[in-house]
């Protein structure tokens, strides 16, 4: 299979100022991505598509590629990611170049593993699917969350509450963590298609699913590597 792995580091982020440069133990953020694609083995491209000189100099030197900068309508804050998926194919393909299957890996997930992608793609083709999509085990039942009413009682919740199962009995819930995005990839004349209908979830450890967007994620990250190495 003719697999690429893309990386999308767009320069503007605006919740975290150049989150996806932000260094955990000296490395940034996208050359955890770069580091755990190339360790897989899955991909025949590893490439990252940024709007930054600064983000394509640190993107090369940790081995990825950056055949072409990321264009203007697609560096906004309003950008969608298959928006630039497409667009790096699109491109891809001019130069000749087609794949079977893209692996989006954000940045923001510097604790997924390389066996978590070997993974990934295994059930890809044990399932014969179209798409897999990473997800972990939520850290609460949404049956224990709330919304507030304007003057903050409790009333109501606690009156809920009081018919809900002990949270050992209740059954798990599930969120997408945002560490690996698998598409089966179709050239139809000029129509390139993204396939996304027989998508199935690739669980993957908490532990390895922190989605970094604060400060306090980014500690929190640095955090769990530390105590990974201790071990």
């Amino acid at each position: 299979m003719n697999n690429i792995a893309i990386i999308p580091a767009r320069s503007g982020s605006k919740g975290l100022k150049d989150k996806n440069i932000k260094e955990i133990k000296g490395i940034p953020l996208i050359g955890y991505s770069i580091i755990c694609a190339k360790k897989s083995g899955c991909f025949s491209e590893i490439m990252v598509s940024t709007d930054s000189e600064e983000y394509k100099c640190i993107a090369e030197k940790y081995g990825a590629m950056v055949p072409f900068m990321r264009s203007s309508q697609n560096s906004s804050d309003t950008a969608g990611s298959w928006d630039v998926v497409k667009e790096v194919l699109k491109l891809y393909k001019e130069k000749g170049w087609k794949f079977d299957t893209i692996c989006l890996l954000q940045p923001t997930s510097p604790l997924r593993e390389p066996q978590n992608v070997q993974e990934a793609y295994q059930m890809y083709y044990d399932m014969h699917a179209e798409a897999i999509t990473s997800v972990c085990e939520s850290e609460h039942s949404p049956l224990w969350t709330m919304t507030l009413p304007v003057n903050n009682s409790l009333q109501c919740f606690r009156e809920r509450l009081s018919c809900i199962l002990p949270r050992q009995s209740l059954e798990k819930y599930y969120r997408l963590n945002g560490a690996i995005y698998i598409r089966k990839i179709k050239y139809i004349k000029d129509k390139i298609i993204i396939c996304d209908k027989d998508e199935y979830a690739y669980e993957m450890a908490r532990k390895n699913s922190v989605d970094i967007d604060t400060i306090e994620d980014l500690n929190y990250a640095e955090y769990l590597m530390s105590i990974k190495e201790e071990n």
